[in-house]
């Protein structure tokens, strides 16, 4: 019992939980960038079938209403590519870079600013967005500035 008690100690000394943890993050990372592979191409292929099907079944003049949703499922694309690339990233150097974080934040907003409704929604939620926008932007803008000094 004794050993393997020193055995388990052993096992969890700094050094090596510390590695145990690293292998375990990374492992998780590549079981993510399979699967936002898997739903990046599951979303290019709904993409195309949407758009197939609107071009040739939409009446003329009616496109411009399904334009919305097809812009939304094209940033939502842009979106799990950032999110693909913040994974891989992390795989390459094990650090989260912050201004991938950022940018992929702002792209989400610009999707929400693009495919708003302004009859379904109220001041706040405008306000809320322009607030969010600002505050990554300011945020893109110190980390973009620290880098370059750096």
């Amino acid at each position: 019992m004794k050993k393997i008690f020193h055995i388990f100690r052993r096992r969890l000394a700094d050094d090596n939980f510390m590695h145990l943890i690293e292998n375990i993050e990374v492992f998780v990372s590549k079981i993510l960038s399979l699967a936002m592979v898997i739903v990046i191409a599951v979303a290019v292929f709904d993409l195309g079938v949407y758009l197939v099907q609107e071009l040739f079944t939409t009446n003329y003049g009616k496109f411009n209403e399904a334009l919305f949703k097809i812009f939304g499922l094209f940033l939502n694309i842009l979106i799990a590519l950032e999110i693909l690339e913040n994974i891989t990233a992390y795989l390459r150097k094990h650090v989260v870079q912050v201004e991938l974080v950022i940018v992929t934040s702002l792209i989400a907003i610009a999707r929400k600013i693009i495919i708003l409704d302004l009859t379904k929604v109220n001041g706040i939620d405008i306000i809320g967005l322009g607030t969010a926008i600002l505050a990554l932007s300011i945020s893109y803008w110190i980390i973009r500035n620290t880098s370059k000094k750096s």
